[in-house]
């Protein structure tokens, strides 16, 4: 009954404050949540502690955010996940099922659905491709990658820490990255397709 209690108190502040809630009973908030103007949440999202969240952001529906900070004109989700050390920068969009962790996404950059990003640094105007993975851990520790600015990263990429993207480059889709990449380059990992015309399938 408390934590109902607490929810309702929470959710009737922020709708006072003009936080626009569709089904705010689907909405839940930690007692520390901050919440600036122009702030849009959808069903079914739960904000987690230490999460403050700037001016006209749209959070969409089944995301889940935790120990984050969200500045101006963010779009989240839906079915996004912000764990703890996620600074997503002015006007940055996470797409649907994406992952962040201890990562920063800078101004103006795209993570696309279905992607992965830890402990990493975005530069401004980056762009992920679907399906992109940061691979972090050896075994060992957690290293860490860089990618600056206006780089362009093809979907269904792995980044294998460490290593640094540098400006203006671009990854082709579907490549392993495990080298630093000069800026201005295009780098990409990928086998020849070979195809053997008039094929016939082993039947048992």
């Amino acid at each position: 009954m408390k934590q109902i209690n607490l929810q309702n108190r929470l959710r009737n502040k922020f709708i006072r404050q003009g936080v626009k809630m569709i089904s705010p009973e689907n909405i839940f908030f930690s007692k520390d949540t901050k919440i600036g103007k122009n702030v849009v949440i959808d069903p079914y999202v739960v904000i987690g502690p230490k999460v403050k969240i700037s001016n006209n952001v749209k959070i969409f529906s089944f995301s889940h955010l935790e120990n984050s900070k969200i500045e101006n004109n963010v779009n989240i989700g839906p079915y996004a996940r912000l764990r703890p050390g996620t600074v997503l920068q002015k006007g940055s969009r996470i797409g649907n099922f994406v992952e962040v962790k201890k990562s920063k996404i800078g101004e103006k950059s795209k993570v696309n659905h279905l992607s992965y990003i830890g402990d990493t640094t975005l530069g401004s105007s980056v762009n992920i491709g679907a399906g992109t993975i940061t691979c972090n851990y050896d075994g060992i520790k957690k290293n860490k990658i860089k990618i600056k600015n206006s780089a362009f990263i093809g979907s269904n990429s792995s980044l294998v820490a460490p290593v640094t993207i540098n400006e203006n480059s671009i990854i082709g889709a579907g490549s392993v990255i495990t080298k630093n990449v000069n800026k201005k380059s295009l780098a990409l990992t990928r086998s020849s397709q070979i195809e053997i015309k008039n094929y016939k399938r082993k039947r048992k």
